[in-house]
């Protein structure tokens, strides 16, 4: 059996639990979003032949042996989506798994540099290496250099944003569980993304997901590529560590 196949069967074989949003440790007080979400939803993200997302899958799983295989083994890739974002000692940066992709694009491919936020091969990419990871826990990285840009993602959690003047903590820390328009207010653990989202009929990234919270409490949102975004995002991984990856999810 070859190293493609037998990542493949791997994924399969750890996919079960994680598709169904299940895996955290007993009495372990944080959910995932599909806890929250209708059994009809539940079951879509469940059912790997029925979840939209596959499209997705499936287009990075092709772009990646086209254009990634000779250097990277996909078994060798399994836990690197767990793993975002993490310190690029060439930029002197925190990246994000879309931002690392982009830049081995870049520097091995010789390719053009894609828009801020990335492109469709990027949420591709990023969609098929989030799912080779699924089952796995997120695994922030213990690197002193993250530090100072973690610790910037904690404080514009809790900073209020916009003319309603909320912040993240103050919806999915302290009301989390409760509902807003009708909706359940999830406490936002990015485990499952890249995500399709039927408000979107699409995939996105965490980032286009803040974005949209951002304008629905009237702020103006970071620019594409923010570096406050990866450091947001370096926060909220932080908050989820220990949950399994279910990438590719499902969200209303």
């Amino acid at each position: 059996m070859n190293a493609w196949c037998a990542a493949l069967l791997l994924t399969s074989i750890c996919t079960a639990a994680a598709a169904a949003g299940e895996g955290n440790a007993p009495g372990d007080p944080r959910r995932s979003g599909f806890d929250d979400m209708s059994p009809a939803l539940q079951a879509l993200q469940a059912d790997d032949t029925q979840n939209p997302a596959w499209l997705w899958l499936k287009d990075g799983q092709q772009r990646f042996a086209a254009d990634c295989a000779a250097c990277h083994a996909p078994a060798a890739m399994r836990s690197v989506a767990t793993r975002y974002p993490a310190f690029d000692t060439v930029l002197g940066k925190p990246l994000t798994l879309n931002q690392r992709i982009d830049q081995c694009r870049q520097r091995k491919r010789q390719q053009p540099a894609p828009p801020a936020g990335g492109d469709e091969t990027t949420l591709a990419l990023g969609t098929y290496l989030g799912h080779l990871a699924r089952g796995l826990p997120i695994a922030p990285p213990a690197d002193p250099r993250l530090d100072a840009a973690r610790a910037e993602g904690e404080r514009l959690w809790r900073t209020r944003f916009g003319q309603l003047g909320f912040s993240c903590s103050e919806c999915h820390d302290d009301h989390a569980g409760g509902r807003l328009a009708g909706s359940p207010i999830p406490q936002a653990h990015p485990t499952g993304y890249p995500i399709y989202r039927l408000e979107w009929q699409g995939m996105g990234i965490l980032e286009r997901r803040m974005a949209g919270c951002m304008r629905a409490v009237r702020a103006q949102p970071f620019k594409p590529g923010s570096e406050a975004w990866t450091a947001l995002e370096l926060f909220m991984k932080q908050r989820a560590a220990g949950m399994p990856v279910e990438t590719p999810a499902v969200r209303p």
